[in-house]
């Protein structure tokens, strides 16, 4: 029981923390035009849904709501569908956005940069924590939440590097191909897993 509390904090948490993501991205956007804080203000809306998504159905299956077995792994499924498909949608959005915006005056990528940065810091504890609930309560929702969390961490990283390009040099050639180039890995990594995430899922539904 407390392995399940603990599972449902984690979730909660992770909410809490991610939710002034979009925000401070989203009003950063008002003073920046970067692909990448473009993407990344997109990405972070969808992650966002997922985790909801997935908090809510967690909660659901733990605290006895569901009684049917059977039930309870086809709510785990759609959640974790649900989850892969926002990791898809975000990385869609991302590569379209990376290729259609070329502006030349990126404007102000601070609040996207200090957002990112926060981000490589606070995804890698969740990633952590994920793992190791997931270690110790075998669980298919804090498992996918551990890969998405793995994403998260790899693509702050990506931002981070981007965004600070633009902010040190924002009219260079360098600065340019760094800023649609981490968007583009942003965008394939979130397929990646997104499309892996569907397909695991899908193949136990099978059996």
């Amino acid at each position: 029981m407390e392995k399940k509390k603990s599972g449902a904090k984690t979730l909660l948490w992770s909410i809490i923390m991610s939710s002034p993501g979009p925000l401070v991205v989203g009003l950063g956007l008002i003073a920046g035009r970067s692909s990448t804080q473009i993407a990344d203000f997109v990405r972070r809306s969808a992650e966002l849904l997922a985790i909801i998504m997935s908090f809510a159905v967690y909660s659901a299956t733990q605290k006895g709501s569901v009684c049917d077995e059977m039930r309870k792994r086809k709510l785990e499924r759609r959640s974790n569908i649900f989850v892969g498909s926002m990791m898809c949608l975000a990385g869609g959005i991302m590569a379209v956005l990376a290729f259609a915006i070329q502006n030349e005056d990126k404007g102000n990528v601070i609040p996207g940069l200090a957002i990112a940065l926060l981000g490589v810091i606070a995804n890698s504890i969740f990633w952590a924590k994920y793992t190791h609930l997931n270690r110790n309560e075998p669980n298919v929702i804090l498992a996918v939440q551990a890969r998405l969390y793995r994403a998260k961490s790899l693509v702050d990283i990506s931002v981070t590097a981007a965004l600070l390009s633009v902010l040190i040099a924002p009219k260079s050639v360098f600065s340019f191909w760094l800023d649609m180039i981490g968007s583009v890995i942003v965008a394939v990594y979130l397929i990646w897993c997104g499309i892996r995430t569907i397909y695991e899922e899908r193949k136990r539904l099978a059996f």
